[in-house]
């Protein structure tokens, strides 16, 4: 019988809850089927979860565990990960509890080499970045999806076994109780960097994996200094190696150092030798004397991995179950909320019956084109953070000399932030729109821009889980053909919403769910509008599927059967 700690983890600043697990009913062994079980019960699978609600699909949530995850882990969510909070009701809780910043420096030889500024404007809801432990986090969903009738999350349920069929999936799940069955017709693998799932199905990682280790190590000390990202190369106490520093909320701050080769993580995580290093460090930026205590600690190795397919049978993965990202760039956490707004809504629409199966596979191939180009990326952030080879250490330390005098090698110190995939080849891009016509404004497959309509008024406020036609209007209705087009669409079960954007007036425009005015212009230029109308239909996932100069009814008919799978695969839709 699979029996998890009942005892609250220790923390110096996060009080841990034990959750009750969830135990079989006692008279049979076979628990009522879900169309949807999803393994994990981390951020990436609650956010899956909540997501998967909002479009009125039940789920299982099976946790091994019975408390949210020990240490801090994932502490840096990007404004985009804000904007999918933002979509499952938690964004407000964690600007209100964590710590926005935008700033980044590097240093050598105790001058600051390079200072990274990532972009920010009145139009941004949020920060580009934001720390705040990843416990918390998980809490903020925990209590959201226990606000959901349509989630069923089970603390202490380990899946043990998987038998696939056409149709859908047969669990064996252990509880404290002992082991029970529950079928389901999809299965969603959110367990981890370790998943179990990925093992029972003999799936592997494909990428590579690199020497250099770094001990994570959070304490709390009290440090005058601002909530920006750290970044020192080659100092005194650490010679070749780097260490990074972050601040997190509750007096908090993590610092992240790297090992020297052949030195073992029992060894790194020794006492004693976390104490050298620590000290040393904090030393090393004027504060040695600063009285500190330890709260957590783990040893971490940068892999830039993931699996060839996303999707195996009824089993689809997501989050580090599906790949492994380095820390560097923020990536990992960030990368999986992705994973989890893309999956969600196609997997809506499938269990719904509004699309065919077929959807899915869109899902596997612009993911894993996204892990590709991450991996890409943080590759090369990675070989500079930790040189593989004796020529990627001799470029580097010439950057490292060469920095102190030319300013010019600065951006090479730059971490390459991670940002949401723009989807520019996906098979559920309109094939016959005007993006080509457009000289600004989100193109294909990009996420949207969000812009400020007022006082704590954004235009993604307004963008809600449905596919979204905005349409650019200074008429007082929508033509009677797409009204009628549109509610077609309704008719067959696929969610679709209009905004219609208004440069004049806020009189509501006749066949739209909302309107916004936009009198200023500030959404028709950012979103490329220049005189009359204009259109642009997002996906769930907000990403832009295709925009128009001119849209009637046969256009949108035809993006709409691209975009839900309905068109012939290959053909014009």
């Amino acid at each position: 019988m699979h029996q998890p700690h009942a005892e609250p983890r220790r923390s110096i600043y996060y009080p841990y809850q034990v959750f009750d697990a969830w135990l079989p009913p006692t008279n049979h062994h076979t628990d009522a089927s879900a169309p949807v079980v999803i393994a994990g019960a981390g951020p990436i699978g609650l956010v899956t979860a909540l997501e998967l609600a909002r479009h009125g699909v039940r789920c299982v949530v099976l946790e091994s565990e019975r408390q949210v995850s020990e240490g801090s882990r994932a502490i840096v969510f990007t404004r985009r990960s804000m904007e999918i909070l933002q979509q499952v009701g938690v964004a407000q809780r964690v600007s209100q509890n964590g710590l926005p910043w935008r700033f980044g420096n590097s240093f050598y030889k105790g001058q600051r080499v390079f200072r990274m500024e990532a972009p920010h404007d009145a139009d941004d809801r949020f920060f580009p970045m934001i720390n705040l432990q990843q416990q918390y986090l998980e809490e903020y969903l925990v209590d959201a999806a226990n606000a959901q009738p349509l989630i069923d999350l089970r603390w202490g349920n380990r899946v043990t076994g998987l038998a696939q069929t056409a149709s859908g999936a047969t669990l064996t799940v252990d509880t404290p109780a002992g082991p029970y069955t529950l079928p389901t017709q999809w299965l969603v693998a959110a367990d981890g960097a370790r998943s179990g799932l990925r093992s029972l199905l003999d799936l592997k990682l494909e990428g590579s994996s690199y020497e250099g280790k770094f001990v994570i190590a959070d304490i709390r000390i009290d440090l005058p200094l601002p909530t920006e990202r750290l970044a020192f190369f080659d100092p005194a106490w650490n010679p070749g190696n780097t260490v990074l520093m972050h601040r997190e909320p509750h007096g908090i701050w993590r610092i992240d150092y790297q090992l020297p080769p052949n030195e073992t993580p029992e060894q790194a995580l020794a006492p004693e030798s976390m104490a050298k290093r620590i000290n040393a460090q904090l030393a090393a930026i004027g504060h040695g004397d600063t009285p500190w205590e330890m709260d957590w600690s783990s040893v971490y190795s940068a892999r830039t991995l993931t699996l060839p397919d996303y999707r195996c049978g009824r089993v689809l993965f997501v989050g580090d179950a599906a790949h492994l990202l380095p820390i560097f760039g923020v990536r990992g956490a960030n990368t999986g909320f992705q994973d989890a707004q893309a999956l969600a809504w196609r997997l809506a629409f499938v269990v719904n019956g509004t699309a065919p199966e077929r959807l899915l596979a869109t899902y596997s191939q612009e993911r894993v084109a996204a892990a590709r180009e991450i991996i890409d990326e943080a590759g090369k952030s990675t070989r500079f953070m930790t040189p593989p080879t004796r020529g990627f250490r001799l470029l580097r330390d010439a950057v490292l000399s060469l920095s102190l005098t030319q300013p010019f090698v600065g951006p090479l110190y730059h971490w390459r932030t991670s940002r949401p995939h723009e989807y520019t080849h996906s098979a559920l891009n309109a094939t016959g729109d005007d993006t080509l016509l457009f000289q600004a404004g989100p193109g294909h497959g990009a996420p949207p821009q969000n812009v400020q309509l007022g006082p704590d008024n954004h235009l993604l406020d307004h963008v809600g889980h449905h596919l979204t036609l905005l349409y650019f209007t200074a008429d007082a209705a929508l033509p009677q053909g797409l009204q009628a087009e549109v509610a077609a669409w309704r008719a067959r079960g696929v969610p679709l919403n209009v905004l219609a954007i208004n440069g004049n007036t806020a009189t509501p425009v006749a066949g739209a769910d909302a309107t916004l005015p936009d009198a200023a212009g500030r959404v028709r230029q950012r979103y490329g509008v220049r005189t009359g109308g204009a259109a642009y239909l997002l996906r769930p996932d907000q990403h832009v599927c295709a925009r128009w100069m001119a849209l009637d009814a046969t256009r949108l008919h035809a993006a709409l059967k691209t975009v839900t799978g309905q068109a012939t695969p290959g053909a014009q839709a």
